[in-house]
């Protein structure tokens, strides 16, 4: 079982930057490969990056296509996504997830494991 925490969440202008963590806790960490959705109210939830167990490769939905970069460091059981040029298309609550490394490649939400709890980003213009 993994238990997942985001932050970094919060109020920041169009064209800004922000830092989310997700924060693991349970067994086999690197079991693991990690993943970024996020949910605007009304709309479905939506794929934004993910990247394998490893580091080594990642992949992202087209909304964070070159401006988001997902990263993840093992030894402190964190996954980050850095988000640079924000837009206001981008509020949404942002959620951490965990699937097994067998299950990469999926952007499908219902395919993904675990959970965080999630974090509000908001873009003003």
């Amino acid at each position: 079982q993994v238990q997942l925490v985001e932050s970094g969440g919060g109020l920041v202008q169009a064209g800004g930057s922000l830092r989310l963590s997700c924060a693991a806790s349970g067994r086999a960490f690197s079991m693991y490969a990690m993943g970024w959705f996020r949910q605007a109210p009304g709309k479905e939830r939506e794929f934004v990056a993910a990247i394998s167990w490893s580091g080594r490769s990642t992949y992202y939905g087209d909304s964070a296509e070159g401006r988001f970069t997902i990263s993840r460091d093992n030894a402190k059981i964190t996954t980050y996504l850095q988000m640079n040029m924000l837009k206001p298309d981008d509020t949404a609550v942002y959620y951490c997830a965990a699937i097994l490394t067998s299950g990469w490649g999926t952007s499908r939400a219902d395919d993904w494991d675990h959970w965080g709890q999630g974090t509000q980003v908001t873009v003003s213009s």
